[in-house]
């Protein structure tokens, strides 16, 4: 049996409504007891997304924003129906007014039957690109969405059935560490969040959102739509979407176990359960193994000047050795991990600190990674099994930490 199912039935642009909105809704599955909708203020411009409540700005009920809508005695959240997707597949209420929905991932058990991974910037494309080409490397089967704005991009996994967010969330860290491991110069500078972003949902809350695509009035501009290989539009977007398959449980598990197993899980190294390890009494104190050795031919000496971070050249640096800087650099946010073990909200917090500057593909001036990663035998220098000694480290003028 294959790890992932197709589909069921096929559904195309000549199918009937009825038939779209239930494929949609059994794809884009999350919370079904609420979701969001999207809102633009006529006073002062800005736009979001809230809850859609039956008692959203009654006189003497509804006190936003003194109260937030998470908070608030007197919620009434409305239910995802056919209806709430008839009106954002037609882009209008039935009332005539614009109706754009989100969809809350996390669900009441903190599972989810999808991930998300949010592209931004200028190079979204291409690097978004690249992690497709990583997932059908590992047999799963994406789809590429432009985003409502039309200056980034979703890559959507979808899965049989729901899953733990945090399994969703590491399965999406190995893909993206097997991606920068082709192309290093991903970096964090295009790769935004996951949806959902966090493991647990936070006391009273939804955890984070994304808009459903397909919208209306973005698809007539060319956006919130999927896209092929060269960044066209399939012709038939439901024709397309009925292709993906979606991955079973057991094999995003089998998938994850192996490459927490070999560290692959991007900027996390996660210490090895027991029953994970075939060889328990082999593992150092740390639990951790090893990294595999760097693929690729490694320089002789490396130039790096050691001021208020540690700036390395570019030039000669080979793509499985700019992987292995950028992947030690990223260090754990300690906020994200405290505001979720305590049920709070993460929406404002990073799960890492991020470089200021990635490793690109350009050697026009140098890559920049954290003070601690200069910190001796253990740091990236010697992670490949072949220590390199640095041809010249120069303390940077005013550096006082030296």
């Amino acid at each position: 049996m294959t790890p992932m199912e197709q589909s069921p039935g096929l559904v195309h642009q000549l199918s009937s409504s009825d038939e779209k909105i239930a494929f949609f809704r059994s794809l884009f599955r999350g919370r079904q007891d609420v979701y969001p909708r999207r809102f633009e203020s006529r006073k002062t411009g800005k736009s979001g997304y809230a809850p859609a409540c039956a008692n959203e700005w009654v006189r003497g009920i509804c006190e936003k924003p003194r109260v937030k809508c998470a908070e608030c005695p007197n919620r009434r959240f409305l239910p995802v129906t056919d209806e709430v997707i008839r009106w954002h597949l037609s882009g209008r209420d039935d009332v005539g007014r614009p109706f754009v929905a989100g969809v809350y991932p996390m669900l009441l058990d903190e599972t989810c039957f999808f991930l998300a991974v949010d592209f931004d910037k200028s190079g979204w494309f291409e690097d978004s690109t690249a992690f497709i080409e990583t997932c059908r490397r590992m047999d799963l089967s994406p789809a590429l969405e432009r985003s409502r704005s039309g200056r980034g991009g979703h890559a959507w996994l979808f899965f049989e059935e729901a899953v733990p967010a945090a399994l969703a969330r590491k399965l999406g860290c190995y893909i993206l560490t097997e991606t920068m491991e082709r192309r290093p110069d991903i970096g964090f500078g295009s790769y935004d969040r996951f949806f959902p972003n966090q493991d647990t949902l936070p006391h009273g809350g939804f955890g984070n959102l994304i808009a459903l695509p397909l919208q209306k009035h973005r698809r007539g501009d060319g956006n919130s739509i999927f896209l092929d290989d060269h960044g066209i539009p399939h012709h038939d977007q439901w024709a397309f979407l009925s292709t993906i398959r979606r991955i079973r449980r057991g094999h995003v598990e089998d998938v994850v176990r192996k490459a927490e197993q070999r560290g692959r899980v991007l900027g996390v190294n996660l210490p090895l359960a027991e029953d994970d390890d075939p060889a328990p009494w082999t593992a150092p104190p740390s639990r951790r193994r090893k990294e595999l050795p760097i693929a690729g031919d490694l320089p002789q000496s490396l130039e790096l000047v050691l001021g208020n971070e540690v700036y390395v050249t570019r030039d000669g640096l080979a793509p499985g050795l700019r992987n292995r800087l950028l992947r030690v650099a990223p260090f754990e946010n300690p906020e994200f991990y405290k505001a979720q073990a305590m049920r709070l909200p993460t929406y404002d917090k990073p799960t890492h600190h991020r470089l200021r500057r990635g490793i690109s593909a350009s050697h026009r001036s140098p890559a920049r990674l954290p003070g601690r990663c200069s910190s001796g035998p253990d740091g990236p220098e010697h992670s490949h099994g072949r220590p390199r000694r640095a041809s010249q480290w120069t303390a940077a003028a005013g550096d006082a930490s030296r």
